[in-house]
């Protein structure tokens, strides 16, 4: 048994401290980075936001609002083949396809269903996702699909350390998802009582990846725009969404009135729900480590994602960054104890 004492941190032990800045507006901001990956030889253009690979956030009509708007849209494992070929085809033809990602697990069947869509479609973002990364299986996987797509760009996790960060890079992975337990449906750190503190992951993670000229995904976490906007500063290349975009017309759900007002049904992935829906139920040897919820409605995607937007231009405005590839250098944190008042979350009603 091992302790380690140094002080590791989440979002909300520490906040951006502003800065005397030459910015004017908001609008001065660029949110838009190019990334080249090492391994696919491909790239990205865009707004370095993601959809997460949920029910609810990584369905097709999310990726085509996203795509449009120049962010990223990791599918949910459970769509057809059909339906991801048919889409794919059609990012091909409008040049969009680098703003999707094909996601699988670490099976055969998934293996081979990513081969038999690649027959009539590149497949140039593919998602290898599982909840442990750890596991020296996993890591022989990502060789496989990398042998099998030398041409594609491969993320890979979930990992919350700098070592595995490095090993999946070697092994052949382009970008590596990392958090695990900090998302909101999530239990996995009430279950098993394994995890790591989000921010101080990204900062190690980003370090790690950047050494090997690699790139990572901040998955989980982020319950605010503020949130994003440290994950940004942190060193996160990407920032992965799942609970900040469900709940949107695009992502579509059970939708359920309390009280007459409309909330949607939302789950994590590991949870009772999801492997009854895609798995045939839970086996005897697992437990359910994701919540199922009710969030409120919160309609169409683009309002959505102009919240965000705009909390992250503000945040670099503080920072004194024109650019977001700034903000990691421009930012300082400070750490505190308390990050806003929470007068009015309970027990009061918005209007």
């Amino acid at each position: 048994m091992r302790i380690e004492t140094d002080l590791k941190l989440d979002f909300d032990d520490v906040l951006i401290r502003p800065k005397r800045s030459t910015l004017t507006s908001r609008k001065d901001v660029d949110l838009r980075r190019s990334y080249n990956f090492i391994h696919g030889g491909s790239y990205f253009e865009g707004i370095p936001i993601m959809a997460a690979n949920m029910d609810g956030v990584g369905e097709l009509e999310v990726g085509e609002t996203l795509s449009s708007l120049d962010l990223f849209t990791c599918y949910k494992k459970g769509i057809d083949e059909g339906s991801l070929i048919e889409a794919l085809k059609l990012y091909t033809v409008n040049n969009q396809r680098e703003g999707v990602a094909v996601t699988i697990g670490r099976n055969d069947h998934d293996f081979d269903k990513l081969g038999r869509i690649s027959k009539h479609v590149q497949v140039q973002n593919i998602c290898v996702d599982v909840a442990n990364g750890y596991s020296q299986a996993f890591v022989d996987f990502v060789k496989k699909v990398r042998d099998s797509y030398p041409d594609s760009n491969i993320f890979a996790g979930n990992v919350v350390t700098g070592e595995m960060v490095e090993e999946l890079l070697l092994a052949g992975a382009d970008v590596i998802k990392v958090g695990i337990g900090s998302g909101s449906v999530c239990t996995t750190r009430i279950k098993t009582g394994v995890g790591y503190p989000q921010f101080s992951c990204i900062a190690e993670c980003a370090d790690a990846a950047h050494g090997l000229n690699g790139h990572i995904i901040a998955d989980g976490g982020c319950t605010t725009p503020g949130d994003v906007a440290k994950a940004f500063g942190a060193g996160a290349d990407f920032v992965m969404l799942g609970s900040m975009l469900a709940g949107s017309t695009e992502g579509g759900g059970k939708k359920v009135t309390i009280l007459d007002k409309e909330y949607v049904e939302f789950y994590g992935m590991s949870s009772k729900k999801a492997n009854e829906k895609h798995n045939g139920g839970l086996k005897d040897y697992r437990t359910s480590e994701g919540r199922r919820v009710a969030i409120p409605y919160k309609g169409k995607m683009e309002d959505i994602i102009q919240d965000i937007l705009g909390g992250v231009r503000s945040a670099c405005t503080y920072a004194g960054a024109s650019k977001l590839k700034h903000l990691s250098k421009c930012a300082t944190f400070v750490r505190c104890t308390k990050t806003h008042s929470k007068i009015y979350e309970s027990n009061t009603l918005e209007i």
